[in-house]
């Protein structure tokens, strides 16, 4: 391993070199300013945002709707104006040929308008690709009530969650999670042991500023796992020159006590930026009708990050170090320790509103630090990432004695070159991939410690030709995992190969796996309102190493897991297909997608040779094995918004998901793990000024309907099949300005207010077992709870930009 962590060393060195190298013309310094206009009126637009993505540098217009922007590298930019009630402008502007342009904007309360980034060859509006994403806007972000990041985009159609109680969430996409799904985060993937059931994403929730989700396997810039899709979370782009701004964000919710805070300070002097942010969550034990106080759910989380940086006409290089902490109650933990005198005292004497989670319970620490950088060489660009990542991962017994300690380093690297736009083609083409290093440092084992190195190799092309817009590209990619062996003694401990009592835990395996990923997509502008996009893809992913190596007891899932190191790699085919429409009165949206996988991997359970179950210390085993797998379903969107009664949002969303295994008895012919169909429907009312002291109001209410799942996977009582169940929910919030300045920002909402007792099909507390104080299996999801969030700047200045 030595030799490609030297590779990723030189990379480095390369990017260096290439920073210091660059050719004079790219150093040229430029400027941009123009003015910004109602198309109607001709009346100034103050306040509205001017961003150039690429370059992550924007600026809002004063007063008088003029804007300014200085430092800017002379080179074809894309830039974006918008202002919330207008329909934004994306347009290609040449910095080399002009310094100043005038923008109109005609009022709009069209939804889908968006420019992404996320497997794109360069910035396109989200209507015009062909693949399926999703925007999650930072004030969406805000006016949510959630306990995690993930809690906030399991709301949007098509995305949900697998939670182990309130703290801990693991995205699902269109039925697929673990590692089939792909977090970015500052421009690097997220690893933490994704394979874990009860690992969930270790990101502070208060430091991301707006999401893209992109949904089956089109991305080809992340490589293998990107199956069922990506999740991009974006921080907040760069200040304009010469500002500083802050803020201090504080929540309380009143189910689990929680209490949130995170303050943030960031500034730009003369293009060295910085961004710094503190943040923190405690919450106790939560509660519901039927199980009272669920006992151990407490959670505690800290984190903190800061950035520093240089923008230049030649780009930008940003540096960010990142740490995060949580330290989560596991819940049904005691179940298997009611013998044990000190255990159960300690159980009882507990006090639920405690903040302070006791054995058993997880830590984990997360750290990161990542180095992003966009150079611009000639009309090319190249963007050069890397990052180290180190994640903790400890299970204790009690108070002070852990038994699991997993501790993984991560190496990520990700080099692409964009080359210059002509005549409407776009093409990026790079390389990118990782090396990891897993250590097990406890005394009980589940998988072996193993080193990774993949390398990625891709192309990416985009061609706009009048209303039609092409994207396509192929991936390669190759994977090496070497597994260390592992030998215990009788007392179960680590002992050397030729210890007379030595029995072999896990054994010494190297496994390759390559495959190549491509996709081909097709987007068509049928009208000024009406598109279409029709996507072809094709996905790879790499066994995890569980999967490949386990062998042990799982703690959660009830089961002893045993690795099958022959296992082929996945790969799938997809079509997906959309159309959409987008009016004064209505946004409207309909994805319908197929997925074949092969060699879709799974857990089955072993037998003995009487035939019955082969049971290790009383538990049942479960051997992981491959078979072929389709899932298929569909997104619908519609948001009623009727001109002129531009305030009023009637929204509604419908999910489906079906995934089967082919040649299977029907107690196993259900995958494990699919969200049942999800209808969601929300009135919203906007007004953006109820008095002088109040602004940018709204009121919303909302059903969330989730049908009953009986598709499961009922083969040795894996999943039973869980009830329907309907929730109401609630929202209102404000600005309290003073002086065209906003004074603070409140946001008061409500989950559940009929205080409905329920339980998710994705939620790993109703496997728990026999909850003995309700004689019902596992445990309910949270009751009524109420949130409220207070926004206050502490500096002024413009900040965000989506």
């Amino acid at each position: 391993m030595k030799t490609q962590i030297i590779s990723i060393i030189s990379l480095v060195l390369f990017t260096i070199q290439t920073a210091m190298a660059l050719p004079t013309e790219t150093s040229i310094k430029t400027a941009f300013s123009g003015r910004i206009t109602d198309a109607e009126t001709n009346k100034p637009l103050p306040a509205a945002t001017i961003y150039f993505p690429e370059i992550r540098v924007g600026a809002l217009t004063n007063d008088q709707g003029n804007f300014e922007i200085k430092n800017l590298p002379a080179s074809k930019l894309t830039i974006q104006i918008s202002l919330i009630g207008y329909q934004s402008i994306t347009k290609s502007v040449d910095l080399r040929q002009m310094t100043s342009m005038d923008f109109a904007l005609s009022e709009s309360v069209t939804e889908i308008s968006e420019v992404v980034i996320t497997g794109q060859p360069g910035l396109i509006e989200q209507k015009r690709t062909p693949a399926l994403i999703v925007v999650v806007p930072h004030t969406a972000l805000l006016q949510s009530s959630s306990t995690n990041i993930i809690d906030v985009l399991a709301k949007q159609p098509g995305v949900s969650q697998i939670t182990t109680g309130a703290g801990i969430s693991k995205p699902v996409i269109r039925g697929l999670s673990y590692n089939r799904v792909i977090v970015i985060n500052n421009g690097i993937r997220q690893e933490g042991q994704q394979w874990g059931d009860e690992h969930g994403v270790e990101i502070d929730e208060y430091g991301v500023n707006h999401v893209e989700i992109l949904k089956g396997p089109a991305s080809l810039a992340f490589g293998s796992d990107a199956m069922a899709g990506v999740i991009n979370m974006i921080s907040a782009p760069t200040l304009p020159m010469g500002t500083i701004n802050g803020n201090v964000t504080t929540n309380f919710q009143t189910n689990n006590g929680l209490i949130g805070y995170s303050a943030n300070l960031r500034g730009n002097q003369n293009g060295f930026i910085w961004d710094a942010r503190l943040s923190g969550k405690r919450a106790h034990d939560f509660q519901n009708d039927i199980d009272g106080w669920v006992d151990n759910s407490a959670f505690r989380e800290n984190a903190a990050s800061t950035l520093l940086g240089l923008n230049r006409a030649w780009g930008f290089s940003h540096l960010t170090l990142s740490l995060y902490n949580l330290k989560p109650g596991i819940v049904g933990g005691g179940h298997d320790h009611g013998d044990e005198e000190t255990d159960h005292d300690q159980e009882e004497e507990r006090d639920s509103r405690s903040y302070q989670p006791e054995a058993p319970f997880q830590e984990i620490n997360h750290y990161k630090a990542v180095w992003d950088n966009k150079l611009y060489l000639g009309e090319g660009r190249l963007d050069a990432s890397f990052g180290f990542q180190q994640n903790n991962r400890k299970e204790f017994e009690s108070a002070n004695e852990y038994g699991l300690y997993f501790k993984l380093n991560t190496l990520s690297y990700d080099l692409k070159y964009a080359l210059a736009t002509n005549n409407n083609w776009t093409l990026t083409c790079g390389i990118g991939g990782m090396w990891q290093q897993s250590r097990n440092e406890g005394t009980e084992f589940l998988v072996p410690a193993y080193q990774l190195f993949d390398l990625g190799i891709f192309a990416i092309a985009h061609k706009q030709i009048g209303a039609f817009d092409f994207s396509g590209g192929l991936r390669y990619d190759r994977r090496h995992t070497h597994s260390d062996a592992l030998y215990l003694n009788s007392d179960e401990e680590v002992t050397a190969a030729n210890d007379p009592e030595a029995t072999e835990r896990f054994s010494d395996f190297d496994q390759s796996f390559d495959g190549i990923s491509g996709s081909l997509g097709v987007s068509y502008q049928i009208s000024e309102t009406l598109y279409t996009k029709l996507n072809l893809s094709r996905g790879f992913r790499a066994p995890n190493i569980a999967e490949l190596g386990s062998n042990g007891n799982h703690e959660g899932t009830f089961r002893y897991e045993i690795g099958n190191p022959e296992l082929d790699p996945e790969t799938s085919f997809q079509i997906d297909w959309g159309i959409g429409l987008d009016t004064k009165h209505v946004s409207a949206e309909l994805n319908l997608y197929n997925s074949q996988v092969d060699n879709y991997i799974y857990s089955h359970k072993m037998y003995n040779t009487a035939g019955t179950d082969s049971l290790i210390d009383d538990i049942s085993v479960f051997k992981y094995t491959g078979g072929k797998a389709n899932l298929y379903g569909g997104e619908l969107f519609i948001d009623i918004h009727p001109h002129p009664l531009d305030f009023l949002h009637f929204q509604n969303t419908l999910s489906y998901t079906r995934g089967t295994l082919a040649n299977q008895p029907d107690s196993s012919r259900n995958l494990p793990m699919i969200p049942p169909m999800r209808w969601q429907s929300e009135i919203k009312v906007d007004i953006k000024k109820v008095t002088n002291r109040l602004q940018n109001a709204w009121v919303s209410f909302g059903i969330d309907h989730n049908r009953k799942q009986d598709h499961i996977f009922s083969a040795y009582g894996t999943e039973t099949e869980a009830p329907a169940y309907t929730l109401l929910n609630a929202s209102f919030g404000t600005d309290f300005t003073a002086n065209d300045r906003t004074l603070f920002s409140l946001y008061i909402s409500c989950n559940n207010l009929t205080d409905k007792a329920y339980q998710s099909h994705l939620s790993r507390l109703k496997y728990t077992g026999l909850n003995e104080e309700t004689g019902r299996e596992g445990y309910f999801n949270m009751g009524r709870n109420f949130s409220f969030k207070l926004i206050i700047p502490i500096l002024s200045g413009s900040g965000n930009y989506r």
